[in-house]
């Protein structure tokens, strides 16, 4: 996911080796914003296998493997499984509210994303609200969860303004839809060169490991193209 939650007007989600949120054209730099989001210092993207962006996009990497899913759903009446080396494991379940105390953010009404005709995931209509890309693993499942959510829009901050600001260690909370709490521990936070995005680090192996991305945009914002120049993902394991 190279571009996500970008600024103004229209908004996309274009696929390279796996999917991105892409923004739309600028339309009036928000009057009310209080300033540029926070931002982390850029990463070295970290050279990734994965499909080029030219290439069929993939959803291989957004995916647990299948026989792996089958070990956390034949759970019974189970909420979770524990394993000591992969840590808890939630059976399936969509994502309805998130919540991430620390700066802030607490949303309902989480959006299922897919891929058009185009290869594009369609983003957001609602400022206010997070998506999630529900071709891939729920929240607590193995493999890596994707949110993404606007930084902000013509009328100001929305749901990822401050995610710029997350600090290791912060916990992530998504509630879902059997009942269920998935509470997250964040391990770091990065921003990317959306031409250099690191694809096969976000959606690549966990290692069996249930963790979640969360993604908005960054960087500079580029008044010709209408785009933030660069992503800003952060990366956090399941913990309970």
């Amino acid at each position: 996911m190279r571009r996500i939650g970008d600024h103004h007007g229209r908004t996309a989600v274009v696929v390279t080796a796996l999917l991105a949120l892409a923004g739309g054209a600028l339309v009036l730099r928000g009057l009310t914003a209080p300033g540029p989001p926070p931002q982390p210092s850029r990463a070295a993207a970290v050279a990734s296998t994965a499909t080029s962006p030219a290439s069929t996009p993939s959803t291989s990497t957004a995916s647990a493997d299948p026989s792996t899913r089958a070990t956390a759903a034949d759970t019974g009446g189970a909420a979770s499984v524990q394993d000591g080396s992969l840590g808890p494991i939630l059976r399936p379940s969509p994502p309805v509210a998130l919540s991430i105390p620390s700066i802030g953010v607490r949303t309902r009404g989480i959006v299922d994303l897919h891929r058009d005709s185009r290869g594009e995931l369609e983003a957001p209509t609602d400022f206010d609200r997070a998506g999630w890309y529900a071709d891939g693993p729920t929240p607590g499942e193995f493999g890596p969860s994707v949110i993404g959510a606007h930084v902000d829009s013509k009328a100001g901050p929305a749901v990822f303004y401050r995610l710029g600001s997350l600090q290791k260690g912060a916990t992530v909370v998504v509630t879902r839809k059997d009942g269920s709490t998935a509470r997250f521990v964040v391990d770091k936070v990065a921003r990317y060169a959306k031409k250099d995005f690191p694809t096969a680090v976000v959606y690549g192996d966990t290692k069996g490991r249930a963790e979640l991305r969360l993604i908005t945009c960054g960087g500079a914002f580029d008044q010709s193209t209408g785009h933030y120049v660069d992503n800003i993902v952060a990366f956090a394991h399941l913990v309970a």
